[in-house]
């Protein structure tokens, strides 16, 4: 799991990096699950929560860009 400490301290382009990356890993987690190469499903979800809170860090830093500009 992603330390959120260590991301809110990261700015916007950097945390699209990790965004796509861990897309990528995502993708191959899951194209390797239906293949059969790997059974160990819950790095699939492990990732998908990762996502998920890079997602939520971003949306907040867009909003905060926003109140400040107003």
């Amino acid at each position: 799991m992603i330390n959120n400490k260590f991301l809110k301290n990261k700015n916007i382009e950097e945390l699209k990096r990790e965004l796509f990356i861990l897309n990528n890993q995502k993708f191959n987690l899951r194209m390797s699950f239906f293949l059969n190469k790997i059974k160990r499903n819950h790095l699939i979800r492990r990732c998908k929560k990762n996502i998920s809170i890079i997602k939520t860090i971003l949306w907040e830093k867009n909003l905060d860009d926003k109140k400040k500009k107003y």
